[in-house]
């Protein structure tokens, strides 16, 4: 066992089921992410996203769901840390599983890239970024790059055409190499020394806009964008611009890579009560306390979602049928008009126009995001959408 940091390499009755504490390079497999994503600032360097001051706490409680046959036992059954119903700024139902508070962070996974979105979209209303404008306007350091001939929006959508793999289990991919320079797997020779350094040598799959490409790369270049346009670190702005115009009750905290580049991707942690509020944000048109945090425009654009037709042949459409992305949200493309962020081990904001209603559920689950999990998930939060009409 080499490549532990000292936060790893504590007694091993700290991680429930598993035999030997977690390495750098096993921290985020099944059992030791039971542990590990609820506990990421201990062996990753993160910053703070800060917040206003804090409120009060509340208690766990299902009783308003009662009409979902089995719930608890669903909940516990999906490997679920945490799990917030929320709506007209009230929460509805709670769960935390034995040894999880509600104050306590967990780790969002790709539901970083959802406030990613929303963070861009705060300049995009400011008139700071034009979306339709290319990234190298904004940054001309990828010009030589995959993103030489984008628009910002096909960032935001997705559909770049990158050379990037986005198989989390194959060690020599790019989201594997992207895991190694944020500092979440121990480095190899040869990999860039940054993440700045990295997303330059991305290049071309393919002409822009024809289809959509999952690539967490994408998300990076976003993050990176914020920052040229506003001279501030990425978590900074996030701060600024979402997290405290949100009335936060917690701070969030945010990956780095060894030269402070801000895992955008990835790498938030925050509790399930602060998240439900980002979910709560996009179901009031873009508003809170009368304030229009980001325009009413860009959330009914993203609550519409993008072309289906894009994303025709990928997994997740055996789910939802015309499931499709837009600026960094998933749309099922329902009768619901369900909207959803999601990361890889069961993170979710779940949007339910239709009751008004917000679902978030942090997860750690044992495998990276399957048809099987999308499913389970999918037909969890159904029920719970018919639960809420009465």
């Amino acid at each position: 066992m080499t490549n532990l940091t000292p936060a790893l390499s504590g007694r091993v009755e700290r991680y429930p089921g598993a035999p030997t504490p977690p390495m750098l390079d096993t921290w985020q497999d099944a059992p030791h992410n039971r542990w590990a994503l609820a506990h990421v600032s201990e062996f990753v360097p993160t910053t703070t996203i800060r917040r206003e001051p804090p409120a009060g706490a509340g208690v766990t409680r299902l009783d308003a769901l009662s009409r979902v046959e089995g719930l608890a036992w669903r909940l516990a059954d999906a490997y679920t840390d945490a799990f917030v119903v929320a709506g007209g700024g009230e929460v509805i139902a709670e769960y935390y599983r034995p040894g999880f508070a509600p104050d306590d962070r967990h780790l969002l996974m790709s539901v970083s890239k959802s406030i990613c979105g929303l963070t861009l979209a705060t300049l995009i209303d400011d008139g700071a970024v034009d979306p339709h404008e290319p990234v190298v306007r904004y940054l001309p350091e990828l010009a030589d790059s995959a993103y030489g001939d984008v628009t910002v929006q096909h960032v935001l959508d997705m559909t770049v055409s990158v050379d990037y793999d986005e198989n989390y289990r194959d060690p020599d991919s790019e989201v594997r190499a992207q895991d190694r320079i944020a500092g979440w797997r121990t480095a190899r020779d040869g990999d860039p020394a940054d993440t700045y350094a990295f997303l330059r040598s991305l290049r071309s799959a393919g002409e822009p806009g024809q289809r959509f490409q999952y690539c967490s790369a994408d998300t990076d270049v976003l993050a990176w964008l914020i920052e040229a346009v506003t001279g501030q670190r990425y978590a900074e702005v996030v701060s600024e611009r979402v997290w405290q115009r949100l009335g936060c009750d917690d701070d969030a905290s945010i990956t780095v890579d060894p030269v402070g580049f801000a895992f955008a991707n990835g790498g938030i942690s925050c509790t399930a009560r602060d998240l439900a509020r980002v979910g709560e944000l996009m179901l009031s048109g873009g508003a809170r306390n009368g304030e229009q945090v980001i325009s009413s425009s860009w959330v009914r654009q993203t609550l519409s979602g993008g072309d289906a037709e894009l994303a025709r042949g990928l997994a997740i459409q055996q789910t939802h049928r015309n499931a499709s992305y837009r600026n960094q949200w998933w749309s099922t493309g329902n009768a619901r008009g369900n909207v959803y962020a999601v990361g890889i081990h069961g993170q979710y904001i779940w949007l339910d126009p239709s009751t008004g209603s917000v679902i978030v559920k942090l997860s750690s689950c044992p495998e990276p995001v399957t048809t099987e999990w999308n499913d389970i998930h999918a037909g969890l939060f159904a029920d719970i959408c018919v639960a809420l009409e009465n």
